[in-house]
C-alpha cells in the first residue's frame, strides 16, 4: 500500500442504511451521467473484494504463525487442523451481529475472542500467555498472496480502482496488504457498514463510498455464496476457484467455471483471466 492509500474510515462513511439508499439513488444518478450501467459488454467502473480465501492463503498463513508459535513453548498440535477450527469459528461469532443481538465488534476482537476457545479445544489453554495470545491473534494479518493475485490485481486496478470488501477491520485490512502486496486504493468492507458479509448493507455501504451505483460495481470471490449476496444487493459479479483453499481437503466453495459462468456476470481461472476477459 501507497501512502496515499485512502482508508474509508467509519467517520467519514455512510452508516448501513445510507448506504444503500446512496448507492441505489445517489450513485445510480451518477451511473446514468457516466453511462456506466449493467449493460452487457460495459466493464465495471470499479471492482471490490473478498480477501480471505479469494485473495490470500489463509490456511497456509495462519497455520505457520500457529507452528511457530506453539513450537517456540515446546508444545504441539497440528497447525492446519487448528486453522481450520479457527476459522471455522468465524461466522458463528459474526452471526449475533448480523442479527441484531450483539453491536459490531471487529473482526481482530473476534479472532481474538475464538483464539481462546480454539487453544482449549487443542490443549494449549495454558501454552501461552497474554501477550503471546495477543500476537497470534494476529496471525490473520501475516497470509501470503496467491501467485497471480499481486500482479493480476495490478491489471485490474489499471481498469478502475481496486478495494476490498472484506469482513476484515480496516486496520486488518492495511496490515495484511502491506504484508502480501495487495495494492488497494481504499479500504472498504464491514467496518464502514458495522456489520458482516452477506448482509447487502456491506455490499451497498462500499458502492456508495465509491459514489458508484451498485450495477457499475463488481464484486470478485471465490465464495459463491458472497456473490450471490452481492448479486442480490444489484451488484456485478465475478468468481475464481481457489481449490486450494481449504489445503488438500475440497473446497465447499469449488464449482466449476461453467457452472460460475452459467451463474454469474464473468468466471476466471485467476485474476489474469479476468483481467484478459475485461481487456486489461
Amino acid at each position: 500500500m501507497t501512502e496515499d492509500t485512502i482508508a474509508a474510515g467509519a467517520d467519514r462513511a455512510p452508516t448501513a442504511g445510507q448506504g444503500q439508499e446512496q448507492g441505489q439513488e445517489q450513485g445510480q444518478e451518477q451511473g446514468q451521467e457516466q453511462g456506466q450501467g449493467a449493460g452487457a459488454g460495459v466493464r465495471p467502473a470499479a471492482f471490490i473484494f473478498d480477501v480471505f480465501g479469494t485473495c490470500v492463503d489463509w490456511r497456509a498463513g495462519v497455520a505457520a504463525e500457529v507452528g511457530r508459535a506453539v513450537a517456540a513453548k515446546g508444545a504441539a498440535c497440528d497447525p492446519g487442523q487448528f486453522a481450520d477450527a479457527w476459522r471455522n469459528a468465524y461466522d458463528p461469532a459474526m452471526a449475533p451481529i448480523r442479527a441484531g443481538l450483539r453491536g459490531y465488534v471487529a473482526l481482530d476482537d473476534l479472532h481474538r475472542e475464538n483464539l481462546e476457545t480454539v487453544l482449549r479445544a487443542h490443549d494449549l489453554g495454558d501454552a501461552l500467555d497474554g501477550a503471546e495470545r495477543a500476537a497470534l491473534a494476529r496471525a490473520w494479518e501475516k497470509l501470503p498472496a496467491w501467485a497471480d493475485v499481486p500482479t493480476g490485481l495490478a491489471r485490474l486496478k489499471a481498469l478502475g480502482p481496486v478495494a476490498p470488501c472484506s469482513n476484515g477491520s480496516i486496520a486488518l485490512m492495511v496490515h495484511l496488504a502491506r504484508f502480501a502486496h495487495l495494492p488497494w486504493d481504499c479500504v472498504l468492507g464491514a467496518e464502514i457498514a458495522e456489520t458482516y458479509k452477506p448482509e447487502a448493507a456491506v455490499y451497498l455501504a462500499a458502492c456508495a463510498a465509491l459514489r458508484l451505483a451498485p450495477a457499475q460495481v463488481m464484486m470478485i470471490a471465490c465464495h459463491p455464496d458472497d456473490l450471490d449476496a452481492a448479486a442480490t444487493a444489484g451488484l456485478r459479479t465475478g468468481y475464481v476457484p481457489r481449490p486450494r483453499e481449504w489445503g488438500e481437503a475440497a473446497s465447499p466453495s469449488l464449482i466449476t467455471l461453467d457452472e460460475a459462468e452459467a451463474r454469474f456476470d464473468l468466471a476466471g481461472a485467476d485474476f489474469h483471466a479476468l483481467a484478459d476477459a475485461l481487456g486489461g
